[in-house]
């Protein structure tokens, strides 16, 4: 070999390592929400949660909490995550495209992202196809991790034990207050999300020796639901669960008052979160039980979520929100992956996915923990809450052991 050539073989690999240094300074991952649309306030919310973790993981802050005390991923020699938004419209089939360009236009290792289950859907066939892991921790339709995809992670419980929550949280009223409450109603919107709730509602409804009065479909994004709110009304139920977007919770909401629909325990699901809804329904939201992931009352037992929600408010000038706080979760178990993996190779993360195994106090949620079902990839250790709109704000009041404040019952005249 000629010492010119040498010299260009020596440069060619010194290029070599200097192009994957320069590849390891920053990590990019996808994040697919709806940034426009009719749930663009909710989709907002779930951004600013990920922005913040990704500031997490980026920076250095003085927190007990992971990925804080170092800048970027360690593994990878403090490489940043640069997270790339798509905007799903609240479409399915924008929500398969947005995936589809962040993958392979945009070079993404990972997507996280989606809320409404419609559109998760379509969104991690694109994913699965491609070879990508998709982690999500905002979407709950169970029938989403019963498709066998093997690149497909949830951190957050889906309906089937949401749902389940739900009764539970009636049955436990039942038994404080020495009463009775066995006449149920399901309201539900007709997509994929909303479809599978009230299966789920239903199931567990029969369990638990609830009669079923009324079920009640609706089409997504209605604008007169008059004939719905009737069939309730003349069902007389003691318990409405209202699965529903926030549109619809809005308008069922407005509806039940101008109709004077009063039930004992009025159960929100998704929508009733948005922070618009308190802003445009005021007062006529009290009371109402919300399901959740995430409260600001659970500061009192875990502290750190009160730092969390310091850094957050400094950022976007309010408080955490449940739907923000959501979707914090999937950007650090992402990183968690990948540092372990020590690889941004898709095949590598998704195999880390595999083994993770987050405990309870390195989130801010309620649940025991992050690991994966080795069949379905559901994180088995995933738990939800119930939170009560008192005094315009969401507090905690189920399970009892980490209520904030006491529950209000009978749900009251809509005058008061």
């Amino acid at each position: 070999m000629s010492r010119y050539m040498l010299y260009a073989l020596m440069l060619t690999l010194a290029l070599g390592a200097f192009a994957n240094v320069m590849a390891q300074e920053t990590v990019k991952i996808g994040a697919v929400y709806p940034l426009t649309g009719a749930v663009a306030t909710t989709g907002a919310d779930c951004r600013s949660g990920v922005e913040l973790a990704v500031d997490i993981i980026n920076g250095v802050y003085d927190l007990d909490f992971p990925f804080s005390r170092t800048a970027g991923i360690p593994s990878l020699g403090g490489a940043k995550i640069e997270v790339v938004f798509g905007d799903t419209r609240g479409d399915p089939t924008q929500g398969m495209a947005e995936t589809e360009r962040l993958i392979t236009e945009e070079n993404v290792v990972t997507v996280v992202g989606g809320y409404q289950s419609g559109v998760v859907k379509t969104a991690t066939m694109a994913a699965e196809r491609l070879q990508v892991p998709y982690v999500l921790s905002d979407a709950t339709s169970p029938a989403l991790t019963e498709r066998g995809f093997k690149w497909f992670f949830r951190v957050i419980p889906h309906d089937g034990i949401q749902a389940k929550n739900a009764l539970e949280l009636v049955k436990d009223i039942e038994a404080n207050e020495n009463t009775s409450l066995p006449n149920l109603a399901v309201l539900w919107e007709n997509t994929e999300w909303g479809a599978n709730v009230a299966k789920e509602i239903k199931t567990w409804a029969e369990e638990y020796g609830f009669k079923l009065v009324a079920d009640v479909p609706y089409a997504y994004r209605a604008t007169d639901v008059t004939s719905e709110v009737l069939k309730l009304k003349s069902a007389k139920p003691d318990v409405i669960i209202h699965a529903a977007y926030v549109s619809d919770a809005i308008l069922f909401t407005q509806t039940f008052k101008a109709m004077d629909v009063r039930p004992k325990v009025m159960i929100g699901m998704a929508g009733h979160l948005d922070p618009s809804f308190l802003n445009t329904v005021g007062k006529d939201g009290e009371y109402f039980f919300v399901r959740a992931v995430y409260g600001l009352d659970l500061a009192a037992r875990k502290p750190m979520v009160a730092k969390i929600n310091e850094l957050y408010k400094a950022k976007y000038g309010r408080d955490m929100s449940p739907n923000a706080a959501r979707s914090f979760t999937a950007p650090f178990v992402v990183a968690d992956a990948i540092n372990r993996a020590g690889s941004t190779k898709p095949e590598d993360i998704r195999k880390a996915l595999t083994e993770t195994n987050i405990p309870g106090s390195d989130l801010i949620s309620p649940y025991e923990g992050v690991r994966f079902h080795p069949t379905t990839q559901d994180n088995i250790l995933g738990r939800s809450l119930y939170l009560q709109v008192q005094d315009g704000k969401f507090r905690v009041v189920w399970p009892f052991d980490l209520a904030a404040v006491p529950y209000v019952f009978p749900f009251p005249d809509w005058d008061r």
